[in-house]
């Protein structure tokens, strides 16, 4: 390889590493104004916790009910689900019946899955999920 190949190829990172030396340069620059422009007096207001303006009533490691992971995880798992619908979107005209009978069987399993956790609902608990499943497992219900 000689040297005329090599000038063309390390040109080809000239832009990634003005971004870095832009980023680092800003971000160096950030912490030192912020330091200059601080205030170096302490006072019982500053040390205090802040949650949006009120004031903290319980202890920050207070225990939640499992209700509240179980919403949180329905909500993700059903979020997460529609990124899949995009990809899908971009290339419809590609797929033609294929990708729509491929999407409404998508959509028909998370329907039956929403189906399925609204019946049971997270507000009944894990207990009631894990039930159903014993009971599913034994053929009757209770």
């Amino acid at each position: 390889m000689c040297a005329a190949n090599v000038i063309p190829m390390l040109s080809a990172y000239i832009p990634i590493a003005i971004f870095v030396v832009v980023a680092t340069f800003f971000a160096l620059f950030t912490l030192a104004f912020a330091r200059l422009i601080s205030s170096e007096k302490y006072n019982k207001v500053k040390l205090e916790p802040y949650e949006c303006g009120i004031e903290p009533t319980t202890d920050a490691r207070d225990r939640y009910s499992i209700r509240y992971y179980l919403v949180a995880m329905l909500f993700v798992i059903f979020d997460v689900e529609t990124v899949f619908m995009f990809p899908w979107a971009v290339i419809f005209d590609k797929l033609l019946l294929f990708g729509l009978i491929e999407m409404l069987v998508f959509i028909f399993i998370l329907v039956v899955g929403y189906y399925y956790a609204w019946q049971k609902g997270p507000s009944s608990g894990p207990e009631s999920w894990l039930t159903s499943r014993q009971d599913a497992a034994r053929g009757g219900s209770r």
